[in-house]
């Protein structure tokens, strides 16, 4: 099957087999006459894309002396938002073309203000409850940003795909390094320290709303949706993606590389202090972990479009992150800076890579977009198993060496399925 050249016909789309009436594309004219508004809302969704995660790591330790929690339990506070990454991914396309991208995605703001409020209020409950709903919002806004970018910026799809990432990483970078200090702030209450970001994920929502208005005060959602896009249909060409052997090495890949991000994202703080590092030190290395990430994630895409076979860079991507892991068990403390930003290089390059590949194996957008649902859903679930396992194994042995272990397992097999997903071949 041969594959359009312009870029922004590959990116997933969750609205991919929506044919917008002539009253719908006056309402997109409508939103793109105001680009300031449009483009700041964008950067500051992208920013709550990850930061509602990253705020729990330097603080788990807390969380888990405030209720009483095991190594096990504890990782539930960063695997249950995972997991729902995954299940939301599931009902994100569905919605987007029921209502329509600019009301879902507000939604998904106001429902992650609400999830991290719920999240610090004084029950284990509440903890794990604002976890599933930090989760789908987040969810949400995953498929629905290439989407909104694909539709509203056709000529510049690279450079605000950048732009998204970027604010995305930033944000959790900007977390990261302010839990503790911010802790600190508030007099020793992570409670305060983790609601603080409801304000920014209410900001979005705000930026979102006249979007919203400006859609839906132009034509109603039934006119501007009504129709399916010709000769798309959804039941044989969904079969076909999920039935494919390279589809399969694809999501894998996704999840395998979300899997040991993840572990990071829950335990990289905990493994520093664990061998006797400050939690603000900690906290800002980990800050740096994130921050260095913008430099694979850059990078990689762009020599992965350059390449028919991405090979080699599954070789380095992974070489990288299993150093860094390596690195973790063996030197922690004093290496720290090091692995840190070793493993963020490669952290960062694998996602974009990953991410790039589900656009390189797909021939056309709408196995594009399906594939991108997939990958999430099967991808994002696997992922979820990481931190809870990391922590099952770390309570039961006492010590980071098996866990780190158990990754390294993960990298190889990262590394075998990439070597399959890389090849030049489409779904």
């Amino acid at each position: 099957m041969s594959r359009p050249d312009t870029d922004h016909l590959l990116l997933p789309d969750a609205e991919a087999d929506v044919w917008p009436s002539p009253q719908g594309a006056a309402a997109r004219r409508a939103l793109l006459a105001h680009p300031v508004v449009l483009l700041v809302g964008i950067v500051l969704a992208s920013l709550n894309m990850r930061a509602a995660l990253a705020s729990v790591s330097p603080l788990v330790s807390d969380i888990s002396q405030s209720f009483g929690l095991s190594s096990t339990a504890s990782s539930l506070v960063t695997s249950v938002p995972v997991l729902f990454l995954g299940l939301g991914a599931l009902v994100a396309p569905w919605l987007a073309r029921r209502f329509g991208s600019e009301p879902v995605l507000l939604f998904a703001l106001l429902l992650l203000a609400g999830g991290i409020l719920v999240r610090v209020a004084p029950s284990p409950v509440a903890l794990y409850g604002g976890g599933v709903l930090v989760g789908t919002a987040i969810a949400l806004l995953n498929v629905l940003m290439p989407g909104l970018i694909k539709r509203d910026f056709p000529d510049k799809a690279a450079s605000m795909t950048s732009v998204y990432t970027g604010a995305m990483i930033a944000g959790a970078t900007l977390v990261a390094a302010s839990s503790v200090p911010l802790e600190k702030a508030f007099g020793g209450s992570w409670e305060a320290s983790l609601a603080v970001w409801s304000l920014l994920a209410v900001l979005a929502a705000v930026t979102w709303l006249p979007q919203v208005l400006i859609a839906r005060g132009r034509t109603g959602h039934e006119v501007r949706m009504a129709s399916a896009r010709p000769g798309t249909g959804t039941g044989s060409a969904a079969k076909s993606v999920w039935r494919s052997a390279l589809a399969w090495q694809v999501t894998l890949f996704m999840g395998l590389q979300s899997l040991w991000s993840y572990v990071l994202i829950a335990w990289m703080p905990t493994i520093f202090t664990d061998h006797g590092m400050s939690r603000s030190t900690a906290g800002v290395i980990f800050a740096f972990n994130n921050l260095i990430q913008v430099a694979g994630a850059f990078a990689v895409p762009l020599l992965a479009g350059r390449m028919r076979s991405q090979r080699p860079l599954i070789v380095l991507v992974t070489s990288l992150v299993a150093a860094g892991y390596a690195g973790l068990m063996i030197a922690p403390v004093s290496g720290a800076w090091l692995w840190a930003g070793v493993l963020g290089i490669g952290q960062g390059g694998a996602v974009g890579l990953a991410l790039t590949m589900i656009v390189l194996r797909s021939g056309d957008a709408q196995t594009a977009a399906r594939l991108s649902g997939m990958a999430q859903t099967v991808g994002y679930l696997l992922a979820a198993v990481g931190p809870l396992a990391a922590g099952a194994v770390h309570q039961a042995t006492g010590g980071w060496t098996i866990p780190i272990a158990l990754v390294l397992g993960v990298c190889a097999a990262a590394l075998a399925v990439g070597l399959f997903a890389a090849r030049d071949r489409t779904v």
